[in-house]
């Protein structure tokens, strides 16, 4: 059967099941070979029955001595079997699956696997895997793959409909013989069989580690691609460079910039001035100064004569941004019109336009634009990013997130961006301190905190990772709950401020504005404040259940802190006893640098973690990792030498087309 089939179209079972497959990413066939298991069951360890001990998980082989249906006083069914083999005789046990007497019958050859238990004197399997001894044995007696599954879709299923494809032709090998020997990696066919069902654990590594090395290729021939067709989509209006009153912008700045702000400036400027529209990612922690730096392209974009649009991804940053440029640029004569879903001001004849979603509203239209910059961009989609560009003349892109990425994930995740890096901190701005702070020293940090607003005047967040306490996270602290908790029992001499996502925008403006102007000593929020709050006299940072934030987010709400010249700390409160957690925790103590902490995230806690709902723009892997560095590495390698020759290989090319350019653009 062609491997392109269409789920739904591969026959009355799969279309049966195509919609449950389809939560599961299996559109098509050769998508369910690519739905791998993320463990494998061992009962390769076959044993005789009168070598069986309890606790044991093994595997056995025998006769079916005798099968039959149990009633039990509440109507319910039990299976019972006897297995037999030439040491001795075992009790099986099912639970209501009376449709095993119709495939289990006296006398049968089975194999049985799972874990031994005891009951009385006698040992007995529960509920174990079988299958009859006629059949290729692919649920018991091996290493047995353990898949993601949905409802309504077991591994077991998943499994036999495997199996039975694996019966036919694998895809031939997409991958060029010398790369494919440079890597010392499994031919295709192979890691597809062994992947599914291997011998031992290191076939089943080697083949994931094949196929995980495919799927980023793939990645990287896609951005390589798009790169090139971003050269293609037209020309833009180089912009002209007027060094004196750019140098008369810097001086009136209240800092200096920094060394890594210059450079990032220099390859900006650089793109502006080409007929090439400019493409560049612009990655800095929280507090790096990346505003500034995009202050400088919307001043240059204005001076040519073009308009600039600003877009943030909630009204709390876009506010925040909008006052910023303001601040730095209507002093030199530039408008700033404001856009978001409840505020609007005249953007059409703006130089600049700071908005959120609206700004890609059909209604809303500019005269010139030259230059459109995106903050956190991952968290827009590609259609939102395209709209705004089709609202220009081929525009330049600027792009920025203070997600802290290692230099070779941000390669594979934006690789058909050009990238440049924030890598130090504003000149004066003081290391914050960080502590681990458990439970036992809990009543001591809050005594700590209070002295140190009243000594320092300053103000501090207290952050909750919910808004409410569900049964799913009761030992959690909860913004709502924790405000009442502080305001009436801890700080009871200190004004107290909340702030969560469910409040109403004037709500949170509100609360927001009262802590600026010092309205409130302490800010109880939710992770809302992670990225555009902007509070200089705010100087300490308690966040609360720590060990449920990644390093990375952690590492940004830290970056709400330490924006003055005061002494700024944060303490990471966990009632966590795990040493694991704990020394994940101390990192924060030790480092500041967030890409540092993203590839000790990385190592940890794994990819799914650190760039997961959180950073939901992230792009998903189905079989590699980011934090398998080296294969990063070697598949961008391999992706360049393929590239020059990419029409040799139609059946990559097509597999970059079908997967890769789907979510790599901003375009």
């Amino acid at each position: 059967m062609d491997l392109s089939t269409p789920i739904k179209d591969a026959g009355r079972l799969f279309k049966i099941y195509s919609r449950r497959l389809e939560k599961l990413g299996i559109i098509r066939l050769s998508d369910l070979l690519l739905h791998i298991p993320f463990r494998y069951e061992d009962y390769s360890l076959v044993s005789k029955i009168g070598k069986l001990r309890a606790g044991d998980v093994a595997t056995i082989k025998g006769e079916v001595d005798s099968i039959k249906n149990v009633y039990t006083k509440g109507y319910r069914r039990i299976q019972k079997a006897r297995v037999k083999d030439n040491t001795g005789e075992v009790e099986i046990v099912w639970f209501n699956q009376p449709f095993i007497l119709k495939t289990i019958k006296k006398g049968e050859r089975i194999s049985i696997s799972g874990k031994v238990d005891q009951d009385g004197g006698k040992l007995v399997f529960r509920s174990p895997d079988y299958e009859l001894e006629s059949e290729n044995l692919i649920h018991t007696g091996r290493l047995v793959p353990i898949y993601p599954e949905t409802k309504g879709v077991s591994s077991k299923w998943i499994r036999r409909q495997v199996f039975k494809l694996l019966e036919g032709n694998v895809e031939k090998d997409p991958l060029p013989d010398k790369i494919r020997n440079e890597n010392g990696l499994m031919e295709y066919a192979k890691a597809i069989r062994n992947v599914h069902f291997p011998d031992t654990p290191d076939e089943a590594l080697k083949a994931r580690n094949r196929l995980a090395f495919d799927e980023l290729l793939t990645i990287h021939l896609g951005s390589i691609i798009k790169r090139g067709e971003w050269d293609k989509i037209g020309k833009s209006r180089p912009f002209k460079l007027d060094k004196a009153k750019l140098s008369e912008f810097e001086k009136s700045l209240p800092f200096k910039l920094t060394d890594s702000q210059q450079k990032a400036i220099s390859e900006i400027l650089n793109d502006l001035g080409l007929e090439r529209p400019m493409n560049r990612l612009l990655e800095g922690d929280v507090g790096s100064g990346k505003t500034v730096v995009s202050c400088v392209a919307m001043y240059i974009a204005y001076l040519n004569g073009f308009q600039s649009v600003f877009m943030a991804p909630t009204e709390i940053l876009t506010l925040q941004h909008f006052k910023t440029i303001s601040d730095l640029l209507s002093p030199f004569g530039l408008s700033v019109a404001l856009r978001t879903g409840s505020l609007k001001t005249g953007e059409k004849d703006s130089d600049i336009t700071v908005g959120t979603h609206a700004l890609i509203q059909k209604h809303v239209d500019f005269e010139n634009l030259g230059l459109v910059i995106i903050d956190e961009q991952q968290r827009f989609g590609v259609e939102q990013r395209g709209i705004l560009r089709k609202k220009g003349k081929t525009p330049h892109f600027l792009t920025m997130t203070a997600t802290p990425i290692p230099r070779t994930v941000a390669l594979t995740l934006y690789g058909d961006l050009d990238l440049s890096v924030l890598t130090d901190m504003p000149k004066g701005r003081k290391i914050i301190k960080t502590w681990v702070v458990p439970s036992a020293k809990r009543e001591s940090a809050y005594a700590w905190i209070e002295k140190e607003l009243k000594k320092t005047s300053s103000q501090a967040f207290v952050i909750c990772p919910f808004i409410e306490e569900s049964e799913s996270a009761v030992t959690v602290k909860a913004a709502v709950k924790e405000f009442e908790n502080l305001k009436t029992r801890v700080f009871t001499n200190l004004k107290l401020g909340l702030l969560h996502g469910k409040m109403k925008s004037a709500e949170k403006e509100k609360a927001l504005g009262d802590f600026r102007r010092g309205k409130a000593d302490i800010l109880v929020a939710t992770p809302v404040v992670e990225v555009g709050i902007d509070i200089p006299n705010a100087t300490i940072m308690v966040l609360e259940a720590s060990e449920r934030f990644g390093l990375s987010q952690l590492h940004q709400l830290r970056g709400r802190v330490g924006r003055g010249d005061k002494q700024s700390y944060c303490l990471l409160f966990t009632e966590s006893l795990s040493q694991q957690t704990i020394q994940r925790l101390r990192s924060m103590e030790k480092t500041q640098v967030g890409s540092e902490l993203a590839e000790i995230d990385l190592k940890l806690r794994g990819a799914g973690e650190v760039y997961g709902t959180a950073q939901h723009g992230v792009r998903d892997l189905k079989i590699a990792n980011f934090s398998d560095l080296d294969l990063l590495k070697k598949s961008f390698e391999a992706a360049k030498k393929i590239f020059p020759d990419i029409k040799k290989y139609p059946m990559l090319l097509e597999k970059v087309n079908n997967v890769s350019t789907k979510n790599v653009s901003p375009d």
